[in-house]
């Protein structure tokens, strides 16, 4: 075949294939089914519902889909008065933009932007979205977050995995008993678990750093999986002497938010172990990108998860789609955190300490919004923790 008969060809294949296009009709065209069905969707309403100690968030939408989601660890009196006036960035929007809300609010004002306020509002209106987006094409969030990487989560507290707090507020230093209460207790969390099992310690910022340097030489024997929240955030140089002196992994997270104030302790090296809250960093978007940013210095997370249903799920969603998990905190019946019957998600843990992963579509939470506007019409308390040390002088916890 000459170039001229191969072109001519050519032609006649491309024109057959235009017609046959024609025949069965651009209804059944892959090709052409490629618009996106989302783009009509549109957010017309926000409620805040205050139950103390929690702000619950229902997103509403033109098409009926409901988005929840929850603001926890900051005053819940004015976590919902700063959602409403924030629903000014909502109202209209496509709801499945999700970053692009998320960076609306967040650098909607120069001086405002960041703080615990701000965030932990903001994490409760991208888990709502995030919840919208799941409902509106019918699976778990986590598949839109890339798919599972894992098909369980390991969870504690289970029999396997135990975390032991840190049993109170302490002076500038501590005595031997103060010292010896610890290591106790963290010798009878390994005796309980076994050699398979993992313990962990709280210090809960609790601990003056040379206290925790004692007790971290003296808990060798017991192979301590890691020490959480080892000093105040704030001074990097601090998290920096704890590492040099103490050959246990460290983990913090809790107490920051969003990338940017995790990457100090990535970039000195200074922990081993990264502890975002999804309701703390700013959601779901947010707690991706740490996760991601904590994958390229190979540092494992192990989500702090003290919230409702609503957080929790929003965490194991980002949790079973990130590559680097160690472990996850799991309080479903811990009614301190959890306000009973109000969210409901399905659960079951196998013999390992390892649950599934979340159910969908969207987080897969159900909300007993009867419970939840009874509760709400009970009078709301909130009284901020405070702590004192024995002379009277203001303490850490």
């Amino acid at each position: 075949m000459d170039r001229r008969e191969y072109l001519s060809t050519a032609a006649a294949l491309a024109a057959g294939s235009a017609f046959l296009n024609d025949a069965v009709g651009q209804e059944k065209n892959p090709a052409a089914q490629v618009a996106d069905k989302a783009s009509s969707i549109r957010i017309t309403g926000l409620r805040a519902i205050q139950v103390s100690p929690v702000v619950f968030l229902r997103i509403e939408t033109n098409q009926g889909i409901v988005g929840w989601g929850e603001i926890k660890g900051v005053d819940p009196r004015v976590a919902k008065t700063l959602v409403e006036v924030l629903f000014e960035f909502l109202d209209g929007e496509n709801p499945t933009r999700i970053e692009h809300i998320w960076q609306k609010i967040y650098r909607a004002h120069r001086d405002i932007r960041g703080g615990p306020f701000m965030v932990h509002t903001l994490a409760g209106i991208d888990i709502a979205l995030w919840d919208i987006a799941g409902k509106l094409w019918g699976t778990p969030v986590y598949r839109l977050l890339g798919g599972p990487c894992r098909d369980r989560i390991r969870v504690y507290h289970t029999p396997k995995a135990v975390k032991v707090p840190s049993h109170g507020i302490y002076e500038h230093s501590s005595s031997p008993a103060d010292i010896e209460r610890m290591v106790n207790a963290i010798k009878a969390a390994r005796e309980k678990v076994g050699p398979d099992g993992a313990v962990m310690f709280d210090a809960h910022c609790a601990l003056p750093p040379a206290t925790l340097i004692q007790l971290a030489g003296m808990l060798r024997p017991y192979e301590v999986l890691f020490i959480e929240e080892v000093a105040v955030p704030g001074n990097i140089e601090v998290f920096k002497r704890l590492k040099q002196a103490i050959d246990i992994p460290l983990a913090t997270g809790e107490r920051d938010r969003t990338i940017w104030e995790m990457i100090p302790y990535l970039h000195e090296r200074c922990i081993d172990i990264l502890q975002p809250d999804c309701c703390h960093t700013g959601g779901i978007t947010s707690m991706k990108k740490i996760a991601t940013l904590a994958e390229a210095y190979q540092v494992p997370i192990a989500p702090h998860c003290t919230a409702n249903f609503l957080g929790i799920a929003a965490s194991l969603h980002v949790a079973a789609s990130v590559p680097l998990l160690l472990i996850h905190e799991f309080y479903p019946e811990n009614h301190g955190f959890n306000l009973k019957g109000i969210t409901q998600m399905a659960y079951q843990y196998d013999k390992d300490g390892y649950i599934g992963l979340p159910p969908g579509p969207g987080l897969g939470v159900e909300v007993n919004e009867k419970l939840l506007e009874e509760a709400a019409k009970k009078p709301q308390t909130y009284k901020w923790p405070g702590a004192k040390l024995k002379d009277g002088s203001v303490a850490d916890y």
